[in-house]
């Protein structure tokens, strides 16, 4: 049998290989094959023309389409990637009876850019099935997915044997594609011109005409072609004689049949099967592959993933040991102080809502409240300021209080009088020492502050490893915002990010900071492994284990002008040793998929203004990805983490009681 049929990787639609081919005999299969010849050269016979690849270029062979390869330079290197057809036909209906063409004939004929493109499709697959790091048959379904609409939009078969200006025009790309489809699916039948301008609605001469133009032959010369290519299968893979194969490709008469095939092979249909046709023993022993691992194909694909997210030019795996019964002696001192900003916010439902989720999530111990005295709180009541109204005050503080949150008031230029009643009036209505709210020296708490107030740095990713490797390796404690204040210094250019310091934006969405500290307040107190990148921590109820990337976060480079230089993502394999029981194990994960309500905003195309489906999406939606899992107490308890660029992991380790 000529005809091969391809198995692909368990689960996934694609199977790949990289060989050294001196000859593969003529054949066809059921995958749409790719090849991309990494070194050396080879001919590709398709049908009755014959390709030289040379380095770095690519054949596309179509799915059933007859073809050979030879060489003969035998240090060639050829990757072969065979694709299930019955994948993008989820996607895209017809995708069976689209063909693909690359341009072989022109020495620079693939310098194009959407060449490069496309061999980097093809570098990010082949990376993806090797590596197989978190996720990886998603991503190559997903980068397959994006592979196929890159074929469809550039290397679509009209575009090569037709007008390029088809790609502008929708409705005659399909009007040809559909006449191609069907001549393919009848040429066995008796088909007319005429027949076709009747479906169509056009008349014959004009389709006649546009069929010469596009394809660069007559109707009859194409449909011809296709018979002819089609019984050369027959020829080789069946005992049928040359009269029975005429009539079953659609020719009236064998003379026919033996014209036109000898018009396009240069020689007849006897002459071929009897050059070409071999049992399966000899066809054994014709074909000359040697198959090799892979992975030696990865160092000439790196040039096209360099700068590929989940790319490492080594594959390297961090390895980190965790002794679990290790103690540094260390404690670890979780985020403990906010900037309420503006205290009249708090007036508002709303403000107060999202004050009660970060106490809930985060849990800060020391809120910094400004303006408290200010007219806003509506405190004088008359001209003269002899009565102190405290309503409002009393609000916000018994609200603080609920909050389990100890206030530490700013009291920079506010009269003595003022204090004086403040503490009289409070001091009886409280049991704490309301005098020591006023008097909290906050330097004390070590709180750190952002180097600028207005930064667009302050909305993105980039914040959770500043934030982390701040706290974790600096003992730098960061201080930001409740929530973005709009002032009318403040020049918008959309309604959520203008880059302020709160954790949340101004319309109430939380900013991946939030999450950085959310992450943080669930460490333990005491540190039993600190390293690049990760620490370990210890509490009642079990262990914490955080993981960040990049190592180190420059206060220079956060808030410089430059962009942010693009870094690699990690994969980390934690051996957790000396467990004492099971574990309940909830992992986190952070990063600009999960967590990023910037990057969102960037998805929905930098939207000025949010909608209000938009705005429920990204407040419902955008959050770190959590999963759950059981880890059996063992000697040594292995996981793997993959810590994105940015991003971070969190593995919280729950003590079970057998």
């Amino acid at each position: 049998m000529r005809k091969e049929y391809v198995e692909y990787i368990k689960d996934l639609p694609i199977n790949i290989f990289l060989a050294n081919i001196m000859e593969y005999p003529i054949h066809w299969q059921d995958s749409i094959q790719v090849l991309f010849v990494l070194r050396g050269t080879i001919d590709v016979g398709v049908e009755n023309e014959i390709y030289t690849l040379e380095e770095r270029e690519i054949e596309i062979i179509n799915s059933n389409e007859v073809y050979s390869i030879k060489s003969k330079d035998p240090d060639n290197l050829v990757l072969i990637l065979n694709i299930d057809p019955n994948f993008f036909e989820k996607y895209y209906d017809d995708a069976k009876e689209v063909f693909f063409y690359t341009d072989s004939s022109d020495k620079k004929g693939q310098e194009d850019e959407k060449y490069y493109e496309l061999r980097r499709y093809i570098s990010i697959l082949v990376y993806e099935a090797i590596s197989k790091i978190d996720d990886y048959e998603d991503k190559i379904e997903e980068y397959l997915l994006d592979m196929m609409y890159h074929l469809l939009n550039n290397f679509h078969y009209l575009f090569y044997e037709g007008e390029e200006s088809l790609k502008e025009d929708e409705e005659q790309l399909e009007r040809y594609h559909r006449i191609v489809k069907y001549l393919s699916n009848n040429y066995m039948n008796k088909v007319s011109l005429q027949d076709i301008a009747d479906k169509e609605f056009l008349t014959s001469q004009y389709l006649s005409y546009k069929i010469k133009d596009i394809f660069g032959q007559g109707f009859n010369e194409y449909l011809n072609q296709i018979r002819v290519e089609e019984s050369t299968k027959l020829l080789l893979d069946t005992d049928k004689n040359i009269s029975e194969i005429s009539e079953e490709v659609g020719f009236s008469h064998v003379r026919y049949y033996n014209k036109h095939f000898k018009n396009h092979y240069n020689c007849t249909p006897m002459a071929y099967r009897k050059k070409n046709k071999v049992n399966g023993e000899q066809l054994e022993k014709m074909t000359k592959i040697n198959y090799l691992n892979i992975k030696e194909a990865l160092p000439f694909l790196n040039h096209y993933i360099e700068d590929y997210e989940r790319y490492n030019y080594d594959n390297k795996i961090i390895k980190i040991d965790i002794d679990l019964k290790k103690d540094t002696g260390e404690t670890f001192t979780r985020p403990d102080v906010i900037d309420l900003g503006d205290i009249y916010l708090l007036l508002e439902e709303e403000n107060r809502r999202i004050l009660e989720e970060i106490q809930r999530e985060i849990g800060f111990k020391y809120c910094i409240v400004n303006r408290l005295f200010s007219e806003d709180m509506d405190i004088y009541r008359d001209k003269n300021h002899k009565f102190i109204n405290w309503t409002r005050v009393e609000t916000i503080l018994d609200f603080l209080r609920q909050q389990e949150l100890i206030p530490i008031i700013r009291t920079e230029n506010v009269e003595k009088y003022v204090i004086d009643d403040f503490i009289e009036h409070f001091s009886n209505l409280y049991e704490e020492d309301v005098e020591e709210w006023l008097n909290i020296k906050l330097k004390d708490l070590k709180p750190y502050f952002p180097k600028k107030d207005i930064h667009g740095v302050h909305d993105n990713l980039a914040m959770v490893p500043y934030i982390l490797y701040n706290y974790i390796q600096l003992n730098n404690r960061i201080v930001l915002n409740m929530v973005d204040e709009i002032s009318k210094e403040i020049i918008l250019y959309n309604d959520t990010f203008f880059g302020d310091k709160g954790i949340f934006t101004s319309n109430h969405l939380k900013k991946p900071s939030y999450y950085g500290y959310m992450l943080l307040s669930s460490l333990g107190d005491t540190i039993i492994d600190r390293g690049e990148g990760y620490v370990v921590t210890k509490s009642e109820y079990g262990y914490q284990i955080m993981l960040f990337n990049p190592v180190e976060l420059d206060e220079e480079l956060i808030y410089g002008e430059n962009p942010l230089e693009k870094i690699k993502e990690r994969k980390i394999s934690l051996n957790i040793l000396n467990m004492e029981s099971d574990f309940q194990v909830t992992k986190y994960v952070l990063d600009k998929r999960y967590g990023s309500v910037y990057d969102k905003w960037v998805g929905l195309n930098r939207p000025e203004r949010l909608d209000n489906d938009n705005w429920e999406l990204l407040k419902e939606y955008v959050h770190p990805n959590i999963s759950f899992y059981y880890g059996k107490k063992s000697t040594v308890y292995n996981t793997v983490a993959n810590v994105k660029p940015y991003g971070a992991v969190l593995f919280v380790l729950n003590s079970v009681l057998n």
